[in-house]
């Protein structure tokens, strides 16, 4: 809905910008205690999963049900493949490059360039990946602002861990705080970036039909990020409990706030 625009973008910028505050962890979290990042990578798997199967994908049915009455479910099911497809040709051609053992113990680096280098590829990798993130937190959030609320909190806060991966080698490299800052948050611009894009896509071009197909894939993209790439830096940081504690929170979490939402 156009009057949800501005909204949109608001809330895919600030899910985009989550990656600076990574960076300020990077600055404040010892190496080694990085156990509230498993809880927090957990919580967000958990948020996306439950509001990709309870309320992405059954929105995508009702919006297409008019237009194929009898396999609606079918034309979601194909949507819901083709955003994992994407995810996955994404990751096949642009690795995330982050690497969980530099990213706890970023001292077994010695090499400042090296580290430094591994800074600015992960930015780069981090900057491609955010980009599609930005069009789903923008399609959810125009089509419904409650659920799109909800995506873009997930999105922003697994990309505080990203912020970190970013900044922490760049740091560590250089000793410039606003330097590593600097690209952490250029790693995350991509998310308004790609919500522009959808909003020129949705108002222009996208026929009503594509914007149910698009929400399946959102749905097909986010849950591909859980199980890919959160769940398993989840258990990297901390240990499967853990993990386990932050999923289950998330879950009832964004069901508790869902139900108190009109």
């Amino acid at each position: 809905m156009p009057h949800n625009y501005g909204l949109a973008l608001l809330i895919t910028l600030f899910a985009g910008l989550a990656t600076a505050i990574g960076s300020i962890f990077a600055f404040m979290v010892k190496k080694d205690n990085l156990k509230a990042l498993s809880v927090g990578l957990g919580f967000s798997a958990g948020v996306m999963i439950f509001l990709s199967f309870t309320d992405i994908l059954p929105a995508a049915s009702e919006m297409l049900s008019e237009r194929f009455p009898t396999n609606h479910k079918w034309v979601v099911y194909g949507g819901f493949i083709i955003g994992i497809l994407i995810a996955v040709l994404i990751d096949y051609f642009i690795p995330d490059h982050i690497d969980e053992k530099e990213l706890m113990n970023p001292d077994v680096v010695s090499a400042d360039k090296r580290m430094q280098r591994a800074g600015l590829f992960t930015a780069a990798a981090i900057f491609v990946h955010n980009f599609p993130e930005g069009m789903a937190t923008f399609l959810t959030a125009s089509h419904d602002l409650t659920l799109g609320l909800s995506v873009g909190l997930a999105i922003a806060i697994h990309n505080i861990p990203e912020g970190i991966a970013v900044a922490l080698p760049i740091y560590h490299s250089t000793g410039k705080k606003r330097y590593a800052t600097l690209y952490a948050a250029l790693s995350g611009i991509s998310e308004p970036i790609g919500a522009i894009l959808g909003m020129i896509l949705l108002h222009f071009f996208m026929p009503q039909l594509m914007i149910g197909v698009a929400m399946a894939a959102v749905a097909g993209i986010m849950i591909y990020i859980s199980f890919d790439t959160l769940l398993p830096l989840a258990r990297e940081f901390g240990n499967w409990h853990l993990s386990m504690v932050g999923i289950i929170s998330g879950m009832l979490f964004i069901w508790v706030s869902l139900l108190l939402m009109p």
